[in-house]
């Protein structure tokens, strides 16, 4: 079997790569730049930009799975090109706020229309909505890396984060069941971890695996609107304000779909903070 896999260096696409690598189906691993490191030896390495579906014309040949991102306007020229190919089943990343197609939330908007797009193409599909990633932990690393105190926005907002190692393992197992199998076909998965946490939650965890004392800093509404202004497009900051500030969306939910379709619970944020402890560590 052959799956071509958009995102392959990201968080969900790239530990999608190395599980099918491991169980032995062929993966053609879509990244916009030459990856360095990290990609399986047995991938093969397709550089394309997903703006511009002629970039990925001559990797559709004998592929027959697609793992898609969503939020890119030519997704419907991308998928033509999929059911052009013969490819028989695709699984598309999709966001917990997707479905309301009228909503002004950017996020919100360009997932919809990308799952709009899905079920337009005439092509097998099955979408998958995930809560926050586990791997947004990450943004903190500096904090951490320079000390112990760890400032963060939407303290009062719990999230059932999920590991994206957990998306990638449903996404494979629909991949590659769905080739002979029709319990995926058309169906829309929520995806959660198994547990809601709140920053301060997740600041203790990771106090307890490091074995440190860390303290948490609840960031003021007014701060994080600055901060984060610096670092996305003001309609994505107004979207993540209207969805934790304004509270357009509630990620608390536990689902059981991971271990439904996996047959392995999903991991916690304890599993999670010691696989990627080495991130946090102290700076000397």
């Amino acid at each position: 079997m052959r799956v071509l896999v958009t995102g392959a260096s990201g968080n969900v696409g790239g530990e999608l790569v190395k599980l099918l690598s491991q169980a032995g189906h062929d993966v053609r691993a879509v990244t916009r730049k030459r990856a360095s490191s990290g990609l399986p030896a047995a991938a093969e390495e397709v550089v394309a930009d997903l703006n511009d579906p002629a970039s990925l014309r001559t990797a559709w040949t004998g592929v027959d799975a697609l793992f898609l991102l969503p939020g890119y306007p030519a997704t419907p020229e991308l998928l033509a090109d999929a059911v052009r190919a013969g490819v028989g089943h695709m699984v598309l990343l999709s966001g917990s706020s997707a479905g309301d197609q009228a909503s002004s939330n950017a996020v919100t908007r360009y997932m919809s229309q990308a799952e709009d797009a899905v079920h337009a193409a005439g092509l097998r599909f099955t979408i998958l909505r995930p809560a926050g990633f586990m791997s947004n932990t990450l943004e903190w690393a500096a904090q951490l890396r320079a000390g112990d105190a760890l400032e963060a926005p939407f303290a009062d907002v719990p999230i059932a984060a999920i590991d994206p190692q957990d998306i990638a393992a449903v996404a494979m197992t629909v991949l590659v069941t769905g080739q002979h199998d029709e319990r995926h076909s058309g169906r829309v998965y929520r995806l959660s971890g198994p547990e809601a946490l709140r920053p301060g939650d997740r600041v203790r965890i990771l106090a307890s695996v490091l074995g440190r004392p860390l303290r948490f800093v609840a960031q003021s509404n007014e701060a994080a609107y600055a901060q984060m202004a610096t670092q996305m497009p003001a309609e994505y900051v107004e979207a993540f304000f209207d969805f934790y500030v304004r509270g357009s969306l509630d990620d608390s939910v536990i689902y059981p779909a991971v271990a439904e379709i996996t047959g392995q619970p999903p991991r916690t944020f304890h599993q999670w903070a010691l696989a990627h402890a080495a991130a946090f560590i102290r700076s000397p």
